[in-house]
């Protein structure tokens, strides 16, 4: 079996809940301190030995791909002025391995839909899916901790976390049984349960090892609203035939993809800044 070299980042979505912020600036882009939520996620991707970087992206994403690209201009400036801690900082964006891969998605058809975007590119191996606007805060980097899981098990793996049931309407929820420490085996999986239907509280955030025989199942689910493929049915179908196992990551989620979770992101993470984590913090402690 091979190992995972390969990961899928979906940002072809249009962040309306940051509008106006990002009607002209991808959601992905949006700093945490002085690094965009999307650096933050490659990083963790690389953390695990992931040197394909895979970005499906849409129309007005440009900006995510000029991030990852050289900036001859920035850097001769740079240069030029002196500020070789700068210069340094932006030429090692990603370390000299990394393999950076876009991918247009024409039409914005569901989580599903994207990751069957990328099969050209992954094609029989198994891969990471990394949603960047949920920001995981782990050691190691809970990536890492789930390449771990599929080394030892060898079968896609879920990145789980308990959330109150009354949350269970916002996320894929899944019916699982005792494993080993963490992981359990995914018996069943529903997409945005009422609480009074959902048959856990066990809930999918963001980070996904798969399969590629996943795409076969992608390929052939009903579309659901709008014409939508849901990765979610992809997976339930998958189980079918495959085991599929549930992990709970050991560290702290920041839902990026609402106001709330953005700003404590922020917080949390400017504290911790070594540049003006130790002001910030007594600024904090300072707030009437």
């Amino acid at each position: 079996m091979k190992r995972v070299t390969k990961a899928v980042f979906p940002v072809a979505g249009l962040g309306t809940r940051f509008l106006p912020a990002t009607k002209a600036s991808p959601k992905e882009m949006m700093p945490i301190v002085d690094k965009p939520l999307i650096q933050y996620a490659v990083e963790e991707a690389v953390a695990a030995g992931i040197s394909e970087m895979i970005f499906v992206t849409g129309r007005t994403k440009r900006a995510i791909e000029d991030h990852f690209d050289k900036a001859y201009e920035l850097e001769n400036e740079l240069a030029l002025k002196n500020k070789t801690e700068m210069l340094e900082f932006v030429q090692n964006l990603l370390p000299r391995n990394i393999n950076c891969i876009y991918i247009r998605q024409a039409e914005a058809l569901g989580l599903g839909h994207a990751v069957l975007c990328a099969k050209p590119v992954i094609g029989d191996e198994p891969f990471a899916v990394i949603l960047a606007d949920d920001l995981l805060d782990g050691e190691p980097p809970v990536m890492k901790q789930m390449t771990d899981i599929y080394d030892y098990y060898r079968c896609s793996v879920l990145g789980v976390l308990d959330v109150p049931r009354s949350d269970t309407g916002s996320y894929g929820i899944v019916k699982s049984s005792f494993v080993a420490e963490r992981v359990e085996r995914i018996e069943g999986i529903v997409e945005k349960p009422k609480p009074d239907d959902a048959p856990s509280t066990l809930a999918v955030v963001g980070r996904y090892i798969l399969t590629p025989r996943i795409f076969h199942h992608l390929e052939s689910v009903t579309p659901g609203s709008g014409g939508e493929i849901q990765l979610t049915d992809g997976i339930a179908s998958l189980l079918i035939e495959e085991q599929v196992l549930a992990y709970r990551y050991s560290g702290t989620r920041f839902d990026c993809g609402s106001k709330l979770g953005y700003l404590q992101a922020t917080v949390d993470f400017g504290r911790r800044h070594p540049e003006v984590g130790a002001a910030f913090t007594n600024y904090l402690a300072n707030l009437e």
